[in-house]
């Protein structure tokens, strides 16, 4: 019995990283959604940990990138690569038996793009491949009792979409997908420090700026960290100091968007549904979320409390494995099988 239970796994599909649940076990992999692909031979690499470190520091003949984007697939043979190392490597010695995949798509995504997940994962080698909209799995896996007849929302956060809906009943009754989350803050730090300091900066040290001294709110006592990276104008290394109030002015425009959705949603909420939100509050997932200060900006901004789920990082691949253990009751949740 030990051996032959990892019939199905949860895999929680992100721009930035991909996480795999199995029931029983929990998280079990946690890697970034990049791939090196070698330009000759258009072979692949590495996958995951192992081709991130690769980015900014691959020789010409080697292409560390991204084949999500947006929360979506933008290249499909890679993609098919990268779930195929996923479901491998969590399936372990057991390659024959073929599991059931359960993977969590953004609530703005059209039917072809489902489609094409579900075709990347059977591929990959999954018997069955299902697909669910992230916020619902964000909310199963906050612990929500969605199948009630009570309004929730959720806000979740990722690196390359920023997914908000409000559920009832175990259905979305208002939702919104917006291209604007963790990889575009790190993106307007970068930007801002290219503007302000004549600086540039990788991807990496923009969201280390973002963890270490980002908010979303002016911190009454500014932080300051020292940034290194190549001058424009010289073109040689150059450290410069930036400080908390300068990176939270930087991220306004992308958090005004972020509010901007989440108030689109309530818009389109039943009233009695919105009654139910007053009470209960937004619930926060997804690594962005995890932006100081965040959830006091949308509470001063929408009027209504917002506290982060624990283990909020973790809650759209909980809510994978929490689906799959119990798919009979959520089955009216799951968008569609093959």
């Amino acid at each position: 019995m030990a051996f032959g239970f990892i019939r199905r796994i949860g895999i929680d599909l992100g721009t930035a990283n991909t996480l795999v649940f199995i029931p029983g076990k929990g998280v079990v992999m946690n890697e970034p959604s990049v791939v090196a692909v070698s330009v000759g031979d258009n072979r692949i690499l590495a996958v995951g940990n192992e081709a991130r470190e690769m980015i900014g520091r691959t020789p010409d003949t080697i292409i560390a990138y991204r084949p999500l984007r947006d929360g979506v697939i933008a290249d499909y043979r890679v993609t098919e690569a990268m779930l195929r190392h996923f479901i491998t490597r969590a399936g372990g010695w057991v390659r024959f038996l073929r599991p059931e995949v359960m993977i969590s798509v953004p609530a703005g995504v059209t039917s072809t793009e489902r489609r094409a997940v579900i075709e990347a994962a059977v591929h990959a080698g999954a018997k069955a491949a299902y697909v669910v909209k992230e916020p619902v799995l964000a909310a199963i896996g906050a612990g929500i009792p969605i199948n009630e007849a009570a309004g929730h929302i959720v806000v979740d956060i990722g690196g390359g979409t920023t997914d908000v809906a409000v559920i009832s009943l175990g259905g979305i009754v208002a939702s919104t997908s917006v291209k604007v989350a963790g990889n575009k803050l790190d993106q307007a730090i970068a930007d801002y420090i290219k503007k302000q300091f004549n600086l540039a900066i990788g991807d990496r040290t923009a969201e280390d700026i973002k963890i270490k001294i980002g908010s979303a709110i002016e911190l009454r006592e500014p932080e300051e960290m020292n940034v290194k990276g190549r001058d424009l104008l010289s073109g040689l290394p150059k450290t410069i100091t930036i400080n908390a109030t300068e990176v939270t002015k930087a991220m306004d425009e992308e958090l005004v968007e972020i509010i901007r959705a989440i108030k689109t949603v309530l818009y389109e909420t039943p009233p009695e549904l919105a009654a139910d939100i007053m009470d209960r509050g937004i619930v926060m997932t997804g690594g962005g979320s995890l932006l100081r200060n965040l959830n006091l900006l949308i509470q001063r901004e929408i009027g209504i409390p917002a506290h982060l789920a624990d283990d909020a990082l973790l809650c759209v691949a909980k809510g994978t494995g929490i689906a799959l253990e119990h798919l009979d009751v959520y089955k009216r949740s799951i968008m569609s099988k093959r």
